[in-house]
């Protein structure tokens, strides 16, 4: 055997390939790696959007602006990737918590990421042309302890999906005892005073409370531009009554129920339909009406799911249910439906108009201003009617 002279001799001499080790193909990347790799994920995302990511928009959305925030809020991670912040995200602060928005947005972990809709992203909503000229401030509530417990609930019944969260249509949404949510803070309208119309535009002074103790008694159409702005409207509660519940005594007469429904229906016309409910009376219980739905026309031979019911006390319940016929004749289904022998029907309380269109309707039939108003079914919503 020849003795080699090196040891490249004897490296060379390998006729089996037990030497000839080949670099891993894929390399585990380091830390400094993967969070260079997660930041070029928000600028791919900035280079497409022409923005930050936001809250509201998606699961994937929110993780990014999570990770942004939690970048930013980490010295030695912006110091890492500043060559890297083509679009100077980085020089942003983090924002200092200080309302529920804040909580909510300061959010590192995604664990309120949802892609339910959010309270703090309004689109398509319609714009204030003319500002009051007076807009009031707020002041503390010196007696915000009747009202507190108002507030308690109204998250309870927000969490347990009682009520509900919409986005802000039009200043008629506006009422006494009613809550929004303006800038991620909770109010309540405590009072409204008595109401004026100029220029067209119905306007009046209002006692708002604000869950964070203070209060303020700002125009109705103040309120409205804000609410355009940076608010939701917060549904009632779903079990509500249409009497006001300190009312209601052993000597008040049970009506029965207004309710509305919403259609099951697999017929592909049908469920193409966006808003449309049924609006109709039961003088028992709505479960027990709707329990042969799938054999009714006027149920569309479907199955219905029960979204508001309201219990009526001392009233004429079959007139509060021709009115609303009335007020939203003008968007009233039209659909001919066939009963199991084939005989044809023409359904008349199936309506397309938003649910707290609807729900607002039913208020100002009760308090009586239902007479100032019209529903358009263009922009699906209440509107003044005309002098």
């Amino acid at each position: 055997m020849a003795i080699k002279g090196s040891l490249e001799d004897i490296f060379n001499d390998d006729p089996f390939g037990l030497l000839d080790v080949k670099a891993p193909t894929t390399p585990t990347r380091n830390a400094d790696e993967r969070l260079i790799a997660s930041f070029e994920e928000i600028n791919a995302f900035y280079a497409k959007h022409n923005r930050e990511p936001a809250a509201g928009n998606g699961v994937h959305e929110h993780q990014l602006r999570s990770r942004l925030n939690g970048i930013r809020s980490d010295e030695l991670k912006a110091a890492t990737l500043a060559p890297f912040d083509r679009y100077h995200l980085l020089d942003v602060k983090p924002k200092k918590v200080e309302t529920i928005a804040d909580i909510l947005e300061d959010d590192d972990f995604g664990l309120l990421a949802d892609d339910a809709e959010s309270i703090f992203n309004l689109k398509h909503v319609p714009k204030e042309t003319t500002m009051p000229e007076y807009v009031a401030s707020r002041k503390p509530c010196p007696d915000f302890e009747k009202f507190e417990h108002l507030f308690l609930a109204c998250h309870t019944d927000i969490r347990l999906k009682k009520r509900k969260l919409y986005p802000f249509k039009n200043e008629q949404q506006i009422a006494k005892g009613y809550f929004f949510v303006l800038k991620g803070i909770l109010l309540y309208v405590a009072e409204v005073s008595e109401k004026e119309k100029t220029g067209g535009k119905v306007n009046a002074r209002l006692r708002c409370i604000f869950e964070n103790g203070t209060e303020s008694d700002m125009l109705l159409r103040s309120l409205a531009a804000e609410l355009y702005k940076n608010g939701r409207r917060v549904t009632e509660h779903t079990e509500k009554l249409l009497s006001e519940m300190h009312t209601i005594t052993s000597d008040d007469q049970e009506s029965g129920y207004i309710y509305i429904l919403q259609s099951l229906s697999k017929d592909p016309e049908i469920r193409s339909i966006n808003n449309l409910y049924k609006i109709g009376f039961s003088t028992g219980s709505v479960e027990d009406r709707i329990k042969n739905a799938v054999n009714e026309p006027t149920y569309l031979m479907a199955s219905v799911a029960i979204v508001s019911a309201f219990k009526c006390y001392n009233m004429n319940t079959q007139k509060l249910e021709l009115l609303l016929h009335t007020f939203f004749g003008n968007s009233c289904l039209s659909v001919d439906i066939y009963d199991r022998e084939g005989k044809r029907f023409s359904p008349r309380e199936w309506f397309i108009a938003p649910l707290e269109v609807i729900e607002q309707a039913i208020e100002f039939i009760i308090s009586g201003e239902i007479v100032d108003y019209q529903y358009d079914p263009g922009t699906q919503v209440i509107i003044n009617r005309p002098d």
